[in-house]
């Protein structure tokens, strides 16, 4: 069977509606990171319960993601996505009216539920549509939407509730949901997940499969071991005041869009080497700002490059499960996301445990090791002998030689 591929303006505007609900999706996981003090005003309950709202957040992504994709993997993906997307329209509308905390984490719990199933399907969707050339600049794109929810989202979504009181951004929220739940609903062929070129990995091997699942969880738990204290940071080691920390932590949003947008150029040419790189950057950036943070311009240097590393390093890898999953795709995926969200969690529950003992320069430097352990996972995988490539045993010979018909 010969599949039929929606014209290239309807590919353009589905991929622009799942650029625009990874945009809404990141920025409804923080968007609490900017209103901690009008929730907490609001509801009556402290600052650190609110903080627990991002907190609980990603625990349920990590643990939710694999169950979620497995449960649904053969259900047509403009019914996941557009369910999905009903689920966040439907939680923001909740969490903006609610007047108990309770009722704001359940409706936050729900859209995590939501975004950890969003992240295992939206890029083989979003590849399935093109060719397999330019994957990479896909997931590029992809994940520059979700980098601009920090840049733009949060900030934005933070100064509305200034301006008003914070249910107003968080139904808001539902508003971009509905124009991507529309757009996607509308455009996006009904096909079986499996018939997509993207449903399985290009050059599948369980062991970069693995090693990639354990550099990625290694370094998202050094970052986070270090960027939760970020603030403290840069006031008490760099000695930078308030109003300037909170303009470096803008440059540290832009370093990460800006490292995101390089990298996404450079994934169809060299993906193995974007992945090395990026987590490479990430441990010199840690480890300087540990030395050489005292300085404050050295401690800016060091933020930036950073900041340029920690987006791609997600991406990167979400781009390597769509080359070396063992299996389906949007599995693989999902164990990536769970794999990085349990990393960031403790990443931030280590920091917690060496900020007492070491200092806030110790949680870098501890972060710095714990990234520099996701290079040598690497480099070790480089150096032992290639071994064939592990196929998937369900992988059907009829899906390599056809991808089905799509229907509407």
């Amino acid at each position: 069977m010969v599949t039929t591929q929606p014209a290239p303006w309807r590919r353009s505007a589905v991929l622009a509606a799942l650029m625009l609900a990874a945009f809404t999706f990141n920025t409804a996981e923080n968007l609490p990171v900017g209103l901690l003090e009008l929730i907490s005003r609001g509801l009556r309950v402290s600052v650190p319960a609110v903080g627990y709202l991002v907190t609980g957040y990603g625990v349920t992504v990590a643990v939710a993601s694999l169950p979620l994709a497995h449960i649904t993997r053969a259900m047509p993906r403009r019914h996941v996505l557009t369910g999905l997307l009903a689920a966040l329209i439907v939680s923001s509308l909740v969490a903006a009216s609610a007047t108990s905390y309770w009722v704001l984490l359940a409706a936050r719990l729900l859209t995590a539920l939501a975004q950890a199933l969003f992240w295992a399907v939206m890029g083989p969707t979003a590849v399935g549509l093109f060719r397999p050339e330019v994957r990479g600049r896909v997931v590029g794109a992809l994940s520059v939407a979700g980098s601009l929810a920090l840049v733009l989202g949060v900030p934005a979504g933070s100064w509305l509730g200034q301006r008003s009181d914070w249910p107003v951004p968080l139904a808001a929220l539902a508003g971009l949901g509905l124009i991507s739940l529309v757009t996607i609903a509308v455009l996006l062929p009904t096909s079986r997940p499996e018939e997509g070129h993207a449903a399985y990995g290009t050059h599948p091997g369980a062991r970069r499969f693995g090693t990639v699942l354990t550099a990625g969880a290694l370094s998202a738990t050094g970052a986070f071991a270090g960027f939760t204290y970020i603030v403290k940071f840069l006031g008490d080691v760099s000695g930078f005041s308030q109003s300037t920390v909170s303009v470096l932590l803008v440059a540290f949003g832009v370093a990460c869009l800006a490292g995101v947008s390089i990298t996404g150029a450079l994934l169809d040419r060299i993906p193995h080497h974007t992945l090395t790189t990026a987590i490479a950057t990430q441990a010199v950036g840690m480890l300087g700002l540990y030395a050489a943070g005292a300085d404050p311009v050295a401690a800016v240097v060091f933020l930036v490059l950073m900041g340029g590393a920690l987006g791609p390093v997600f991406m990167a890898t979400q781009n390597e499960m769509l080359r070396c999953a063992p299996g389906r795709t949007d599995l693989a995926l999902a164990a990536n996301s769970g794999v990085y969200n349990a990393g960031i969690a403790a990443g931030a529950a280590l920091g917690a445990l060496a900020l007492p003992l070491a200092g806030v320069r110790g949680t870098f430097l501890m972060g710095g090791l714990l990234t520099t352990g996701a290079c040598a996972v690497l480099l070790v995988e480089r150096l032992l002998p290639a071994a064939q490539a592990t196929r998937a045993a369900t992988r059907p010979q009829s899906h390599r030689s056809s991808r089905g018909t799509a229907r509407r």
